[in-house]
């Protein structure tokens, strides 16, 4: 009885171990666009329409981080605080290309910054780089 007293303890230490030593630290891996993507540019002309519906999907889904105009001062990105960049600037978007743009908005960036994916046309995504483009020139 004393036997099955003590080893039923020492399963539940051992059990544990890993949970006291804890997980190695993850690490961080760069975000790197393909560099065939990144030297893109945006084929896609402009037109009334196509900034519409841009704004639109803007609205839905970056502006709550982005910010409505672009200004990295959405309610997620305050409440969470997330420091976003300001479009406003245009020193903020200089060192991307519109294909790295087109990546980022497609697939997403890091854990907080999902992508569209196959929500959006290829199009539709264009046109969501000439919106953002289009913060820093108002």
């Amino acid at each position: 009885m004393l036997k099955s007293v003590a080893i039923i303890p020492a399963c539940l230490l051992l059990g544990a171990v890993p949970f006291l030593i804890g997980n190695p630290a993850p690490q961080a891996t760069t975000f790197k666009v393909p560099p065939d993507i990144a030297a893109q540019t945006n084929p896609v002309k402009p037109t009334p329409e196509g900034l519409a519906k841009a704004k639109k999907m803007y609205g839905y889904d970056c502006a709550m981080c982005h910010g409505a105009n672009g200004d990295g001062k959405g309610d997620l990105a305050v409440e969470s605080k997330f420091a976003m960049k300001d479009w406003n600037d245009p020193a903020a978007l200089k060192d991307l290309t519109d294909g790295e743009l087109f990546y980022i908005i497609q697939k997403g960036k890091g854990d907080n910054m999902p992508g569209e994916g196959d929500r959006e046309k290829p199009d539709e995504i264009w046109n969501t780089v000439t919106l953002v483009r289009s913060f820093s020139k108002k």
